[in-house]
């Protein structure tokens, strides 16, 4: 049985997943990578990033990131003003083989799971109201609007509002809600109502709302959901939930869970050498 290897955030810190890998003694034709998202953004590695992980082929795989959104939204034009400059991007956007690249990033997935092993994964989380059939249904529906209608869904992708996914909702503001659900979410209420300025450790909880998590729909059960995108929440593992992002880009370590078919394990390396 291959090993599925799930790692944290990386956010442009490609010389800690070289590292990480080698660690892992990672073997392609007997593992397989899945990336909590994230790949890009900060680390001054984003175009190596992008290049090592879609030099893995078939091995290799990444759920997308608000980082990754982020860097195709800059792409078509259409990133919020903060973002306007960012050498990391536009290193991306230059290069020879930065069209691809993009392409590459653009396909892959919001969600992953396997039944057979108990595992699924996400960004940043998932609603309470969705088990993983739902969950299933709504990343399906952002991955064809980023196949089919790129310009139109960037133009719609930023915003708070509307605060909670619903199904009756108008097309782009029901794919923004589900888009913040995936890759921005770190706290919300029992009914999916999202509070998205807070981005502090767990304890500090916001009135009224609780760490996503706490909130998980009851089909969850039996099923890890491993997640990145908080990491001052850092490394943390239940008997449902584990979040990889243990702060690489801020000097903290990348991680790695490993899942053989019969036990998992955790393997980590620092993210600034010396």
């Amino acid at each position: 049985m291959k090993r599925q290897i799930f790692i944290g955030d990386i956010q442009g810190c490609r010389d800690a997943l070289a590292r990480l890998l080698d660690r892992l003694d990672f073997d392609p034709s007997k593992d397989r990578l899945r990336f909590a998202g994230d790949l890009v953004n900060r680390g001054g590695q984003s175009l190596e990033t992008l290049r090592l992980v879609r030099s893995l082929g078939d091995a290799a795989m990444t759920v997308l990131g608000n980082h990754d959104l982020h860097l195709l939204a800059y792409a078509y034009g259409h990133a919020p003003a903060r973002l306007r400059r960012n050498s990391e991007f536009d290193a991306v956007l230059d290069a020879a083989d930065g069209s691809d690249l993009l392409a590459w990033l653009r396909r892959q997935p919001l969600f992953w799971t396997s039944a057979k092993r108990g595992l699924a994964l996400v960004h940043a989380g998932t609603d309470p109201r969705w088990g993983p059939d739902q969950t299933a249904v709504q990343a399906a529906e952002l991955e064809h609007a980023l196949a089919t209608e790129p310009e139109q869904f960037f133009r719609h992708m930023y915003g708070d509002r509307p605060r909670r996914w619903r199904p009756s909702q108008p097309h782009y503001k029901r794919l923004r809600a589900s888009t913040n659900v995936f890759t921005r979410m770190r706290f919300c209420d029992a009914r999916g109502r999202l509070e998205l300025e807070a981005k502090s450790d767990p304890r500090a909880v916001p009135r009224g709302f609780r760490p996503w998590f706490e909130h998980l729909h009851p089909d969850w059960r039996g099923r890890l959901l491993i997640f990145g995108h908080w990491a001052m929440l850092g490394l943390m593992i239940t008997e449902q939930v584990a979040c990889l992002d243990s702060g690489c880009v801020w000097g903290g370590r990348l991680t790695a869970l490993v899942d053989d078919g019969e036990s998992r394990s955790v393997v980590s390396v620092a993210c600034r050498e010396g």
